[in-house]
């Protein structure tokens, strides 16, 4: 039964200004408090779809990060699937290293396995990666974890539903048909490669509180075409410096609300787009002392599309490439030292 719901007013906008004293390859980053990350409401989308199409676009231009509400996942679903990841992370180490992480299928666990190039260091995390077609001897039993399945893949679905309205948007404005993006990421296909991603920055022990060489996320552009972040309310540290200003080293804090969706523009729709979508730079910053010191939880599902889907821009400004070569490219490019 379909029922009418009030939309709710739209939250205000950030103009962030949070300090930023971290070094990312010993520079020192700057404090930017007029950047807007901007917050588009998604109700009676059908109805407002060329309206929030331009909204998207236009907030993508400019920043590469906007924050949907009103996107149509309940946060009584969210704040379960949170439950439940935290439920998993708390699984001790042996458990866990039961499903480690098959390299080249982003799926199953790992702890400080990250080495960002923009660091050399070990990003200060665990993760657990669902990708559906390679999830094979990766699930808890359910004696280890009762109903984690089930719930995270009801996750990933309502992820990829959202993800799906967003770039339907973008190709109407890039010309191509609306369920172009949604064709290419097809969860039926054994080449689905998008992934719903279980993040666990560790509590910070006290003998690391001021180095400034340890980072929970070092900083780094999102190889896919669109990735959705979940926040937990109270644990903040997600940073963002547009391409266009990297040098300058201006980064934004993103406060955390769980109300809402943070995206970003990924590396995959900036070639597809032939640039016009900037896939910018975004980093965690450890707290700082007089900050929350313990554990952060966050959520992102990561729109890759299929392997073999063909990857070539409206203007055919790049060559053609399937989506697993491209991926194959950019992880071996930023990874080569590591």
């Amino acid at each position: 039964m379909h029922t009418t719901q009030q939309t709710p007013a739209a939250p205000a906008p950030y103009a962030l200004n949070e300090l930023n004293k971290e070094s990312r390859m010993g520079a020192m980053g700057t404090e930017n408090e007029s950047r807007e990350v901007r917050r588009i409401d998604l109700s009676d989308f059908e109805h407002r779809k060329a309206e929030i199409a331009d909204q998207l676009w236009s907030a993508s231009v400019d920043v590469g990060f906007f924050q949907l509400y009103n996107h149509g996942i309940e946060l009584a679903e969210v704040r379960k699937a949170f439950a439940t990841m935290e439920r998993f992370f708390a699984l001790p180490d042996q458990v866990k290293a039961k499903y480690p992480l098959k390299k080249g299928c982003n799926a199953g666990w790992e702890s400080k396995a990250q080495v960002r190039p923009s660091t050399g260091t070990p990003d200060q995390k665990e993760s657990y990666q669902i990708t559906r077609p390679h999830m094979a001897e990766l699930w808890p039993s359910e004696e280890e974890l009762a109903g984690f399945r089930d719930t995270m893949l009801a996750f990933e679905a309502q992820c990829w539903t959202v993800g799906m309205r967003v770039l339907s948007c973008f190709a109407d404005k890039l010309g191509f048909d609306s369920e172009f993006f949604t064709r290419a990421h097809d969860p039926l296909s054994p080449g689905y490669q998008s992934t719903l991603r279980l993040l666990h920055y560790y509590a910070i022990p006290p003998e690391f509180r001021n180095k400034l060489d340890l980072w929970r996320a070092g900083a780094h552009t999102d190889f896919d075409c669109l990735t959705l972040l979940f926040q937990r309310e109270g644990q903040g540290g997600l940073q963002v410096c547009p391409g266009k200003e990297f040098e300058a080293e201006e980064w934004t804090s993103i406060p955390p609300a769980e109300d809402v969706i943070t995206c970003n523009i990924g590396d995959m729709l900036m070639r597809w787009s032939d640039d016009q979508l900037p896939s910018n730079f975004h980093r965690v910053r450890n707290p700082r002392p007089d900050e929350y010191q313990g554990a952060r939880y966050s959520l992102a599902f990561f729109c890759q599309a299929n392997r073999e889907v063909v990857i070539e821009g409206p203007a055919h400004k790049y060559p053609a490439i399937t989506a697993e070569d491209y991926l194959y490219q950019r992880v071996n490019a930023n990874f080569a030292k590591y």
